[in-house]
């Protein structure tokens, strides 16, 4: 079995603590962002996704310069940047949208700082390319714990508010005239984005942590169009393209033409688009019209 096993792992693979550290992060992001990612992708908040994680590049260049744990940078940027977001848009999506872009313009601006300050005092290599494109492999395992603890609290929230989340998603009006205090739970909701986006940045980078974020959603979408189930799919989705991006990262170090390894992030997002590819194969699809009468709605949803 070994010698069966030997040309798809690497020797060393399963004994290795930094690609144990590297799949129970990886895990325990991606479950996050897939079901966090859901309700982005039925909301349209992609751009604010985006945004967000894009942001968290000022966090996590600010926190290198100030000596602190990048992950305190990214997490607490990316929700300070979302109560801007809410407090300067409003339920309208073409203000809320230009409210997103003002912070994002901000953001990058004082992350472009942030990124030359610490090119410039600060003897850590490679930090811009740490910050922006991440590592899983470069995760300490004492963040673990930390990292499973703010998943946990993000998914609580997500499970607590889902009703209300999921109606006021499809119908804005309807949840309002339902009770259902549509403002509040947006901006509870924006802090769970905020925490899935700060720690996928941590893990794949903050330009990327949008891929994590919106990929496997938009595949599970694809494949059903219950809320519920689509999370579960999204999930494992996001789980199975971490764990191949981490294998293939691991294995890659023999591989032309870098021959010091291939970046596990870039790896990652190159498994999402894949699966999200092989989700738009017309094989066995359905038709648009029928696709359409299968698209949640409050009275289908039993809400």
């Amino acid at each position: 079995m070994s010698g069966l096993l030997s040309p798809i792992f690497e020797p060393g693979f399963f004994a290795n603590a930094t690609v144990h550290t590297a799949a129970v992060v990886g895990a325990v992001v991606a479950t996050l962002s897939a079901c966090v990612g859901v309700f982005a992708v039925i909301r349209s908040q992609a751009f604010a996704g985006e945004a967000l994680g894009d942001v968290g590049a000022t966090g996590g260049s600010g926190a290198y310069l100030v000596g602190i744990n990048p992950l305190w940078g990214f997490v607490g940027t990316a929700i300070a940047a979302g109560g801007i977001i809410e407090l300067l848009g409003s339920r309208h999506r073409t203000d809320r949208d230009l409210a997103t872009g003002v912070v994002l313009g901000a953001g990058l601006g004082l992350a472009a700082l942030f990124l030359y300050l610490d090119s410039t005092h600060s003897s850590t290599t490679g930090v811009s390319i740490t910050i922006l494109f991440g590592s899983l492999f470069a995760i300490n395992s004492s963040l673990i714990p930390t990292i499973v603890l703010l998943g946990l609290i993000a998914l609580a929230v997500i499970a607590i508010f889902y009703r209300m989340l999921l109606l006021s998603s499809l119908s804005s009006e309807l949840a309002a005239a339902r009770g259902v205090p549509v403002r509040i739970v947006g901006a509870v909701y924006l802090v769970a984005l905020a925490v899935a986006v700060g720690l996928a940045a941590l893990t794949i980078g903050a330009v990327l942590s949008t891929a994590l974020l919106i990929g496997p959603p938009a595949t599970a979408l694809r494949l059903t169009k219950r809320p519920g189930l689509a999370s579960v799919a999204a999930a494992a989705i996001g789980v199975l393209a971490t764990w191949l991006g981490i294998l293939l990262a691991y294995d890659s170090y023999d591989w032309p033409p870098i021959d010091h390894g291939w970046p596990v992030s870039f790896l990652v997002v190159v498994v999402i688009f894949a699966f999200y590819l092989l989700a738009h194969l017309p094989i066995g699809e359905r038709p648009r019209g029928r696709l359409a009468q299968n698209a949640p709605t409050p009275a289908r949803l039993g809400l």
